[in-house]
Formats: C-alpha cells, structure tokens, sequence
C-alpha cells in the first residue's frame, strides 16, 4: 500500500504543477516553460519516492515495466488506478486554485491543461497525426525510463535524465497535443472540463498505451539474453 500512495502523491504533484503550470501561467511561460514544469515534477519525485514505489507516476510506464518483467499484474492494476486517483485529485486542487482567482475567469476559460487535436490543437493538427505524435513521444519516454532504471548503478541520475526526457517529449508535443504520454495525467482534466476534452481522451488514451507496449516488447526484445 505504501507503493500505491506513493504513486498517488507523485502524480498528484505531476498533474498539479505540470499542468497547474500550462492553465495559469502558460502565456508566461511558454512551451519551455510548460515543458521544464513537466520535467522538474518528475524529477522531484524521483528523488523522492523512487526507492518507495520506482517513481512510475504514469500508466504508461508501469505497462512497459510490466511487460519488462519487474513487476506483477496485480501491481501494475493497483499503480494505474493509483496514478488516476493522484491525478484527479492534483487536477481538483488546481480547479479550486484557478476558481479562487477571479481575474483568471475560472478553470472553463483558462483550461486545465487539457490534451487534444483538431481545433484544440496548437497548430490543427488532425486525429491521425495525433495518435501518431503520441505514440512516438511515448515509445522515447517510456523506452528511456526502461533504458535508465534497469541498473542499479544509475540510481544517482536516474531522475534527471527521466525528468529532462519528459521535457524534451514537452517541447515537441505542446504545440501539436498539448503533450500526454501519460493516459491519467489526460483523463483528469477531460473528466472535470467535459465536452471536446473528453470527447478526444480517448486518442491520449490509447496512442500511449500503444507506444509503451511498443517500448516495453522492444527493450525486452533488445536485452534479453540468447538461449
């Protein structure tokens, strides 16, 4: 149970200040900035909460540990829904913060940080094009993370290069999704906005999980030793 509350907390955090970050003060910020937030929740909590529960905070990349072999069906069931609980909770005390400023207009002007293509898309770009975008940026994220954690010996780094990773996917995929890779960090903000947000999920859904199986059969394909 320390493990799931572990997952909760840091997706919380994730969600919170990632996309906390994109709803108040992305015309501030900009893409980089929006990415660095991203980035730097992540290595936060790597440092803080990898010994306890390996610092997942994102389905996708428990799925890919999963077909990696390091940890179990049920684990893999209880950190997804760990990670949704997290990151609706992050995105409930965001609304509540954005809605207890009144010069921001409230969360259904300002938006919270909301994934989506088409006309929610930065630069139009189509259906297509983002469940390709995201499949892509998911396979590098989570074959990274995979890359990354399976020695020991890389604990002292292993935050930053996951934490820069995941700001390097940001600074791609702002423009063109919005960024996801990360399934429970999209369904939050679509279950509290409704209509268009939750309506296009489903691609921020899918694309990722489809791009750790890739990761994750690939990384194990490349390191298993021959019989």
């Amino acid at each position: 149970m320390k493990r799931y509350i572990a997952e909760l907390i840091g997706t919380m955090v994730l969600v919170l200040f990632g996309c906390g970050s994109a709803a108040i003060a992305g015309q501030v910020l900009g893409n980089f900035g929006i990415a660095m937030a991203f980035g730097l929740s992540i290595v936060a909590m790597a440092y803080v909460i990898g010994d306890i529960s390996g610092c997942h905070i994102n389905p996708a990349v428990s799925i890919g540990m999963w077909i990696d072999g390091r940890m179990d069906a049920k684990d893999l069931i209880m950190y997804i829904v760990f990670q949704c609980i997290g990151a609706i909770i992050g995105i409930a005390i965001l609304a509540v913060i954005i809605n207890s400023a009144p010069s921001l207009g409230g969360y259904s002007l300002t938006g919270l940080g909301q994934n989506g293509f088409g006309s929610a898309s930065s630069v139009g770009l189509d259906v297509v094009g983002a469940i390709l975008v995201e499949i892509i940026l998911t396979f590098v994220f989570v074959f990274t993370v995979l890359g990354v954690t399976k020695k020991t010996e890389n604990g002292i780094v292993a935050g930053l290069v996951i934490g820069l990773t995941l700001t390097l996917v940001h600074i791609m995929g702002i423009p063109l999704t919005g960024t996801s890779v990360n399934p429970a960090r999209s369904l939050a903000p679509a279950l509290f906005l409704g209509g268009q947000a939750l309506q296009q999920v489903w691609v921020f859904i899918l694309a990722p999980v489809i791009g750790a199986v890739i990761a994750g059969l690939l990384y194990k394909g490349l390191t298993e030793e021959d019989a």
